[in-house]
């Protein structure tokens, strides 16, 4: 590790980067950030790896959830307010009912970047840029829009500023007090079966804090029953950025991504010569690697040791993204390998990525019933082979949103075009995500039997 730097990515080939057509405006800007306040500090994200080795033990759940992209057009307020009250939905749910503490992890608050499957995109006879998030041009189609602008990257950096800012004030201000349980539902969300039993479930807290307050155990009195710990999480994908966000701690020496506790590779990005593999070589932040059916097991094996070399307990999180009926054809091999050479992982299931397909109306879209098929086989192979699924890992929002197709709000494919807000890849709603904490919590029941 003597050679690297937040730079020595640099020699290294590199996928899914724009090319800026002014050079000077770009490093002007690079040298601009470089001098901004960090977002997160070192302890935080040390906290996180702590809570994450609880995880990889077995000892606790791992939920991780957001958007899709960021986008600048969507930034409000009331949205990330929503946002974190699905989650924190979410999280009472497998708390509550599933038996272990829950490790919250947003995606959002930095994930504006996005890989493309394609570096063009064509309408009609006009051919431009595949957007790429708006973090680097924009989504409107013209050629304009699509031209990558670094002045963006400032923009990403506030927003993910105020965004962290209100989620704090959110988690430590008063939201998260496990007595505004019933208050988390959405007004759009209550009509539904999940939604009744989510309601349930409020109702038996709410009689258990209440005996807990005659015995003299209250919010007032214990931190965990008013307050979180919440993380912010998205992906490194436009590695100049996250140079400009890496920092060395003035404690321990080491270097850290100030601009989210943890950080992930994209399955597409995820070479092991690559510039991504080896910027994350160098930060002590967790770390995620997304593992598609094309995953080679001896290959996650080296990517495991060159990010992290030292086994290190809750440095890496393995989030692996099949496909519905394609876990139990894929992923034990993986499995197997990592317990094969005895190291430390959280295994998480992103069961988004997988599951994207087109409408009969040309939307892109999920099926939740695929979406939940996935989630339960994760399980399962987990328990045939006496490991511990220990995460999730979601593209949802608070928003009442019909993106994804199928569930217990019943979204059709009719339904798609009236509420259709997302800048890339289709959402879970509040609702569809509640519906997989059901799911989960059962699963987390069944598994510590």
């Amino acid at each position: 590790m003597s050679t690297w730097s937040p730079s020595s990515w640099r020699e290294k080939p590199i996928l899914q980067q724009p090319t800026y057509p002014n050079k000077a405006k770009l490093d002007a800007v690079l040298n601009e950030l470089k001098n901004y306040p960090p977002l997160v500090f070192a302890g935080e994200a040390h906290s996180l790896k702590e809570q994450l080795a609880n995880v990889a033990e077995g000892k606790a759940f791992l939920l991780q959830g957001g958007d899709c992209a960021e986008s600048f057009s969507e930034f409000h307020a009331d949205n990330i307010r929503d946002t974190f009250k699905a989650l924190m939905q979410m999280a009472v749910v497998m708390t509550y009912a599933g038996g272990l503490p829950v490790v919250k992890v947003g995606r959002l608050g930095g994930q504006f970047a996005k890989p493309r499957s394609s570096d063009t995109e064509t309408q009609g006879e006009t051919t431009l840029d595949s957007y790429r998030g708006d973090i680097i041009n924009g989504i409107e189609f013209n050629e304009k829009a699509r031209v990558p602008d670094p002045e963006r990257m400032i923009k990403a950096y506030n927003q993910a500023t105020a965004t962290q800012n209100l989620f704090r004030a959110f988690a430590s201000g008063g939201l998260a007090d496990l007595h505004q349980v019933s208050q988390w539902n959405l007004d759009f969300a209550h009509k539904s079966e999940v939604s009744e039993k989510y309601a349930k479930l409020a109702e038996d807290i709410e009689k258990s804090l209440k005996f807990m307050e005659a015995c003299g155990v209250t919010s007032k009195t214990y931190r965990t029953l008013r307050e979180t710990d919440f993380y912010i999480s998205h992906e490194a994908l436009l590695l100049p950025y996250e140079e400009a966000f890496t920092r060395k701690d003035s404690i321990t020496g080491d270097w850290y991504n100030v601009a989210a506790h943890m950080v992930w590779i994209g399955d597409r990005t995820r070479q092991l010569d690559g510039a991504h593999v080896e910027y994350m070589k160098g930060i002590k932040n967790p770390i995620g690697i997304k593992a598609g059916p094309s995953m080679d097991s001896d290959d996650l094996v080296r990517l495991a040791n060159a990010v992290n070399p030292d086994n290190e307990a809750g440095r890496l999180n393995i989030i692996v993204r099949m496909g519905a009926n394609k876990v139990a054809e894929h992923m034990p091999q993986l499995i197997r390998a990592i317990e094969r050479e005895g190291l430390n992982v959280v295994w998480s299931c992103d069961p988004m990525h997988g599951n994207t397909i087109k409408s009969s109306n040309n939307y892109k879209t999920r099926p939740v019933d695929d979406i939940l098929t996935e989630m339960k086989q994760f399980f399962q192979v987990h328990k045939a082979e006496g490991t511990f699924g220990g995460g999730v890992h979601l593209e949802m929002t608070g928003k009442n949103v019909t993106e994804c197709i199928g569930g217990s709000f019943a979204v059709t494919e009719e339904d798609l075009s009236s509420r259709y807000h997302t800048h890339c890849d289709p959402r879970l709603n509040a609702d569809q995500s509640l519906e997989l904490a059901f799911l989960i919590a059962d699963s987390l029941k069944d598994a510590h039997k």
